[in-house]
This record gives C-alpha cells, sequence and structure tokens, in this order.
C-alpha cells in the first residue's frame, strides 16, 4: 500500500490536496548567520498556514533539516492546529550548515540515521550518540541531499550515497538542494548510478538556473524539477517562471514539475507583508490558467504529482530494531 508519511501519521496520497512542495515553516539557523529574519517561529508559522489553509492549501513539505533547527515538534503541532498536512524531511543541507554533524560519521552512520528518521522516528537536535539518541513518534517521510555551487564537497558526495541507500531500504522520495540550480544534471546522474529510480528523485531550485536547454537536459535524465523560488523577485520575475512552466509543459514535462516558494526568511510571509504560502494557490493558480493552461493542468502540478511523488510503500519496516542496530554497529 502506498502512503505520504506525514508528522502525524500515514495518509492515503489523495488526502494531501494542494501541495507546496519544498518550504521552511520552523528553523534555527546556525548562530553564526547572525541574521534573525532567517528565524521562522512557530506562532507565526501557525498564522501563515491558517491563511494558506483559507486559500485552498491541504499540504505542505517542509525541507528543514537537522543542520538547520529542524523542529519535528512544532510540525506536528501546527499540522494539528491547523489541518494542514505536513511532511518532513530527513538528511542534510549543503556542507556550510550540515558537515558540522553530518561530517563527524561514517557514510553507513549516515545512511542508518536516515533510515531510523524515515522508520522509527526523528532523532532530536544536538544528539551526538546516535545509537542512544530516543527516536521521536515523529517520522520524516522524504530524504533530502544537497550539493553546493558547481559541485559537492566530499561529505554532501556522502550524504549522497547515503541517501540512496536509505531510499531503497525504506522506500521514501529523495528530494534535493541545488546551489542556485547549479550541478543538477550531475545529482540527477550520481542518485540514477547509485541505484535510484529517476521517477523517485525530485531536484530543487533549477529555476535559479531558468535556461530552457538545461533544464530539458535535466529533465532528459528522467528526474522532476521543482519550480521552488515562487515569489522571489530578486532572482526571477514571477512572469518568467510562469513562462518558463508553460514552455517545459509545452515539451511533455508537466507530470515533471513541482511549484513551491521555498520561503525561507519571516520577510517572506504574509505575516510580515510578504507575498506567503498562499501566493500559489491564490496567484500564480490564477495566472497559470489565465495563461492557457486548464483546469487539469493546474491539478497536476499542485495535486497529482505530489500526491504521486511524495507517495511511497514502506517494505516491512518496524518501528524499531535494524536501524538503531546499524547506527550502533557503525558509529560504536
Amino acid at each position: 500500500m502506498r502512503i505520504v508519511r506525514t508528522v502525524l501519521g500515514d495518509i492515503a496520497p489523495p488526502s494531501l490536496g494542494l501541495t507546496l512542495s519544498h518550504e521552511h515553516l520552523v528553523t534555527h539557523p546556525p548562530a553564526f548567520l547572525n541574521d534573525a529574519d532567517l528565524s521562522l517561529a512557530e506562532h507565526d508559522a501557525e498564522d501563515e498556514l491558517a491563511a494558506f489553509r483559507r486559500s485552498g492549501g491541504g499540504a505542505v513539505v517542509e525541507m528543514t533539516t537537522i543542520d538547520y533547527g529542524r523542529d519535528g515538534e512544532a510540525l506536528a503541532r501546527l499540522s494539528r492546529r491547523t489541518g494542514v498536512h505536513i511532511v518532513a524531511a530527513t538528511g542534510f543541507n549543503k556542507a556550510i550548515y550540515a558537515d558540522a554533524i553530518s561530517g563527524r560519521f561514517a557514510t553507513d552512520a549516515v545512511t542508518a540515521w536516515m533510515i531510523r528518521e524515515v522508520q522509527e522516528g526523528l532523532i532530536p537536535a544536538g544528539s551526538t550518540d546516535l545509537a542512544a539518541a530516543p527516536a521521536s513518534p515523529i517520522r520524516a517521510g522524504l530524504i533530502k541531499a544537497s550539493s553546493s555551487l558547481d559541485g559537492p564537497t566530499a561529505d554532501e558526495r556522502r550524504v549522497f550515497e547515503a541517501a540512496a541507500e536509505a531510499h531503497r531500504t525504506t522506500g521514501a522520495p529523495i528530494s534535493t538542494h541545488t546551489e542556485q540550480g547549479t550541478w543538477a544534471t550531475e545529482q540527477a546522474r550520481l542518485l540514477i548510478d547509485l541505484g535510484v529510480e529517476p521517477g523517485r528523485i525530485l531536484l530543487g531550485h533549477l529555476d535559479r538556473n531558468p535556461e530552457l536547454s538545461y533544464l530539458l537536459e535535466v529533465l532528459a535524465t528522467g528526474v522532476s524539477i521543482g519550480i521552488d523560488q515562487i515569489g522571489k523577485s530578486k532572482y526571477l520575475s514571477d512572469e518568467t517562471r510562469l513562462d518558463l512552466v508553460l514552455s517545459l509543459a509545452e515539451h511533455g514535462y508537466i507530470e515533471r514539475l513541482f511549484l513551491s516558494g521555498d520561503i525561507a526568511r519571516r520577510s517572506g510571509w504574509s505575516v510580515a507583508a510578504g507575498k506567503g504560502l498562499v501566493h500559489i494557490p491564490c496567484f500564480c493558480s490564477r495566472e497559470l490558467r489565465a495563461r492557457g493552461l486548464s483546469e487539469g493542468d493546474v491539478r497536476t502540478l499542485l495535486v497529482t504529482n505530489p500526491a504521486r511523488f511524495f507517495a511511497f510503500s514502506p517494505p516491512g519496516e518496524r518501528r524499531a530494531g535494524s536501524p538503531s542496530a546499524r547506527v550502533a554497529r557503525a558509529v560504536g
């Protein structure tokens, strides 16, 4: 049976509804960033999600990883209070944030970490003894891997290797961070060479590198891509982004496009006068229809594609035992 694993438990894929595929809701970024705008608070996220729900939103895929202050308990509270489904991520961000954690462990231990977070529960922030760390009842529903500008560091590459193995064990899909849309074709080929089916890979932030020929090259590998910086006019106008979506749809790739805003600053939320999570259900869906996409096409982008991609069949997992034992062997 295929399920989507949310922070409140497993649900049937059609239950997701309109889904934003790459967002952040609660973050506690590293102190060295020294930028208060990057901290996303639970009370603001609740207001933002409530507005999203009123605008027809159904689900948010929350891509904050442990190295950037992921808070599973807060995500569960938010989902309960607002009625919005939330899918949490295991895995790691790019090296500047992740190396302090992932760099301390062997690849097998990083793999076991990801498996445990999907099958048993999220490991608390600050854990250094993975074998002894208590698992939360809140589980991850996808695996994240990231590369830096123009390619991965050695530790980032190890995370990709771990993500591929964790995917093969759990069935959970892989969603990535590309820095400014670079090294995307290479991400796809690396994961495919490591045994991941292209249809289980979603590469993030490709509208940061919006040359049509480049995106067609990436899509030719069989993976899906995120047009997920919507609302960030400092990088590209939304009009240009939507033109890009239309062009890619005309080339036959509508079923492999995922829309989101990747809002990682409080100033980007509607509670702080930004465009917020309501921007895509309110503005973008209307604009796409005005530009010629059918209601069915818009539904494909925002409902059908996420319901298909984020669904997986957990292969005989156990809530305790195997992944934890692998952690103990890897770090013992």
